[in-house]
C-alpha cells in the first residue's frame, strides 16, 4: 500500500477498502472546503482524536462524553488549527489530565467520517475525524468538564463499553498493530 500525505493532517497508509474510502472523503473535503479546520456545523469539519493506550499497551482510555452521552476515544475540534496531530495530543491532555503522553509513530492511525446528531445549538453535521495512536506513561487521570467519566478499558473488552463502529474499528486495527500486522 502507498502512503499519502495531506497538509495539516499528516501521512496515512490506508490498509483496507474502508481506509481508502475514508481517506478519499477526507482528501476531497479538505480540497473543496477552505474552512475545513474551522468549527462550522454547516459544512462539517476536521477533528483530531487520540487513541491513548495504557503504559503496558493492554487498555485504552475512553471518555464518557458529556454531550454525546457515549463512551468514545479522546479528541476534539481543530478550532482553526490546521495541525491535526497537535490537536489530537492537546485534546488528549486536556480531557485526561494525564501528565505524559507520547506518540506511537508519526502517521495517522485511522480516519473515520461520521455524523454528529443535531442538538439545540447545531444541526447534524459530519466530523472528518483523524485518529492518532498514543501511549500514556502513567494511569492516573483526571475527569474534565467535557466528560461524565474516564476509564481504562482493556482492549479485548471495548465492545462492552461501546458499540460505536468508529471505536470498534480502532480495536480491530490495534489488534493487528500489536500482533505485528499492518
Amino acid at each position: 500500500m502507498t502512503q499519502t500525505r495531506l497538509d495539516g493532517v499528516g501521512c496515512y497508509n490506508p490498509a483496507s477498502e474502508r481506509d481508502h474510502a475514508m481517506w478519499a472523503k477526507l482528501q476531497d473535503f479538505c480540497a473543496s472546503e477552505p474552512r475545513a479546520f474551522e468549527r462550522d456545523p454547516e459544512t462539517g469539519h476536521v477533528t483530531g482524536s487520540a487513541f491513548v493506550l495504557s503504559p503496558d499497551l493492554s487498555a485504552v482510555l475512553l471518555t464518557h462524553h458529556a454531550k454525546l452521552n457515549r463512551w468514545l476515544q479522546l479528541g476534539g475540534h481543530c478550532d482553526g488549527i490546521a495541525d491535526v496531530p497537535f490537536v489530537a495530543l492537546k485534546e488528549a491532555y486536556e480531557e485526561s489530565g494525564l501528565s505524559r503522553i507520547t506518540p506511537i509513530g508519526a502517521e495517522v492511525f485511522d480516519v473515520d467520517v461520521h455524523e454528529i446528531p443535531a442538538n439545540a445549538k447545531e444541526p447534524a453535521h459530519l466530523h472528518y475525524d483523524v485518529r492518532f495512536l498514543f501511549r500514556a506513561e502513567g494511569r492516573d487521570f483526571k475527569v474534565s468538564d467535557e466528560s461524565h467519566d474516564l476509564a481504562w478499558v482493556p482492549i479485548a473488552e471495548l465492545e462492552q463499553m461501546s458499540d460505536a463502529p468508529s471505536v470498534l474499528v480502532l480495536r480491530d486495527k490495534l489488534a493487528r498493530f500489536l500482533s505485528g500486522g499492518a
